[in-house]
C-alpha cells in the first residue's frame, strides 16, 4: 500500500519540507499534486510526474520529475510551481498570526493531468506552512504619523530592528515581517500609501514619515541600536536607498529590484526636493496573454537631462545590498543597481555590494513562495508581467533569504556574524 510522508508537517513558510513516497511496484508512474485555498478562496494547485525506484520509492531529495508542472529533481518544486486557477492571481499570506497556509500533497496512480472529482488518491497528508514562531508578537501601530504592524520575536532582546516595505499594491504586506520576527528581528511591517489614513495614491513621498517610522522602532525597548535596517522591493526599494542616502540612523538598506533615481512624484524631506522622473506610459508593452510589461516604462538613469533625479547614494553611511533578478520585467533593476554602484565607486565609496540571478524575476520572496511571474494590481488596468524561470527565480530566493539575514544581523549591532 502506498504511503506518503511529509516532514515536518509543521513548519515555517520559508523551511524546506521533505517529501517521500513509499510501498508503490517497481517503476510505478504516479503523479504527485499539491493544493491549497487561500485567504480569499482561490485554489492553487501543482502537479509532477514520477516513478517509483527499485523498491517503489519516490524520494524528492534524489527523484527526478518527469514532467508535469516542472522537471528534474526539485525537492520543493511542488511549493515553487503552486498557481491559481485563476489567471493573474497571487498568492499572499494577510492573516499572518491567526492561521497558516494548509497546504494538501496527494500521490495518484499514473498519470492524472486533471485528476476528476472521482479520482482517488493512494495516499494523502496535510501540512502547515506558518509565518510567524510560536511566540512572536504583532502589535498594530497607529502612532504619530507611523502606520503599520511590529513583530517582536519571544524574548526580552533587544533585537536588530528592520523596517520592511512593499511596492505599488499598497497596504500592509506582513508576510516578510513575520518570517524576519521569527528569524530574530524585530520587523516593523510600515505602510505608506492606501492603508487606514494614509493617503489612497502616491502623490508625493515625505521623508519624514520614514524618519519617523526608523525613530518609533529604535525608541522601542525590545529593539537594538543605535541604527536600523530596511528591507524592501519594488518602489519600496526606492524609498529605501532615499533613506539610506539623508537618514543617518538607517545602517543597513536591503534593495530588491528597486531603482537609483525618484520617479514619477516628489520626494521631500526637510528643505531637500527632489523632482522624480516621469513615467512613460508609451513604452508599455501588452502581450498576448493580456498582461503589460512595465520594463521600458521609466526614464534610463543615464540621460543628462534626468540626472536631478539620481539619489546621491555617495552620501550614504550605512551598508547596501542590491538584489537583482536578471529576468525581472517590472524593472531594469540590473542597470540601477550597476548605476548606484558606479557612482559610489566614484565617489571613493565601497559600502555597497550586488547580488544578481540570473532567471530570478521582479518578485523576489522568502524561500518557499511559489514564483508569480504576473499578476493582477488595483492600480493598474492591465496585469503586470514580474518575469521569473521557476528554478532559478525559487533557488535565488533560497540563497537571497540567507544572504539578506547575514547582511542585517552583521551591521545592526552582531559584527561577529560578518563574512571574512
Amino acid at each position: 500500500m502506498a504511503q506518503l510522508t511529509v516532514f515536518p508537517k509543521v513548519s515555517l513558510a520559508d523551511e524546506p519540507v521533505k517529501i517521500l513516497v513509499s510501498g508503490l511496484q517497481p517503476n510505478q508512474l504516479v503523479t504527485l499534486r499539491a493544493s491549497l485555498l487561500d485567504e480569499k478562496g482561490f485554489l492553487f494547485h501543482s502537479r509532477a510526474f514520477y516513478r517509483g525506484n527499485a523498491t517503489g520509492d519516490v524520494d524528492l531529495e534524489m527523484a527526478e520529475a518527469s514532467g508535469g508542472d516542472f522537471q528534474g529533481v526539485l525537492p520543493m518544486g511542488l511549493f515553487w510551481a503552486l498557481r491559481s486557477e485563476t489567471p493573474f492571481h497571487r498568492l499572499m499570506k494577510r492573516d499572518v498570526i491567526g492561521s497558516p497556509f494548509r497546504i494538501t500533497l496527494e500521490v495518484y496512480d499514473s498519470l492524472q493531468i486533471d485528476p476528476s472529482p472521482d479520482s482517488q488518491p493512494l495516499a494523502t497528508q496535510t501540512i502547515e506552512r506558518w509565518y510567524v514562531s510560536p511566540g512572536v508578537q504583532r502589535i498594530p501601530i497607529h502612532e504619530g504619523m507611523v502606520r503599520g504592524a511590529l513583530f517582536l520575536p519571544p524574548g526580552e532582546g533587544p533585537f536588530p530592528g528592520v523596517i520592511d516595505m512593499f511596492g505599488g499594491v499598497g497596504g500592509l504586506t506582513e508576510f516578510r515581517s513575520g518570517l524576519l520576527a521569527s528569524r530574530g528581528f524585530a520587523a516593523l511591517a510600515l505602510a505608506y500609501f492606501a492603508y487606514d489614513d494614509l493617503p489612497p495614491f502616491l502623490a508625493e513621498l515625505d521623508l519624514g514619515y520614514f524618519e519617523e517610522a526608523a525613530d518609533f522602532l529604535l525608541n522601542h525597548p525590545k529593539v537594538l541600536g543605535p541604527a536600523v535596517g530596511v528591507v524592501a522591493i519594488c518602489k519600496g526599494a526606492e524609498i529605501a536607498l532615499a533613506m539610506a542616502t539623508f537618514l543617518k540612523k538607517v545602517a543597513a538598506t536591503v534593495c530588491i529590484n528597486g531603482t537609483n533615481s525618484i520617479n514619477g512624484m516628489i520626494l521631500r524631506y526637510k528643505d531637500l526636493a527632489i523632482t522624480g522622473s516621469p513615467y512613460m506610459p508609451e513604452c508599455i508593452c501588452t502581450h498576448r496573454n493580456g498582461a503589460m510589461a512595465a520594463y521600458n516604462a521609466l526614464v534610463d538613469p543615464r540621460e543628462p537631462r534626468h540626472q536631478d533625479c539620481i539619489l546621491p547614494v555617495e552620501r550614504a553611511r550605512g551598508q547596501i545590498l542590491f538584489i537583482v533578478g536578471g529576468d525581472d520585467r517590472n524593472y531594469n533593476s540590473k542597470l540601477y543597481a550597476e548605476e548606484a554602484l558606479k557612482r559610489l565607486k566614484r565617489h571613493g565609496k565601497s559600502n555597497a555590494q550586488l547580488l544578481f540571478y540570473p532567471g530570478a524575476g521582479h518578485l523576489i520572496e522568502p524561500p518557499g513562495s511559489p514564483l508569480c511571474d504576473m499578476s493582477s494590481s488595483p492600480f493598474f488596468p492591465l496585469p503586470l508581467m514580474w518575469g521569473g524561470e521557476l528554478e532559478a527565480h525559487c533557488r535565488a530566493q533560497e540563497h537571497s533569504w540567507k544572504e539578506i539575514q547575514t547582511f542585517l544581523q552583521c551591521h545592526l549591532g552582531r559584527p561577529a556574524l560578518c563574512k571574512l
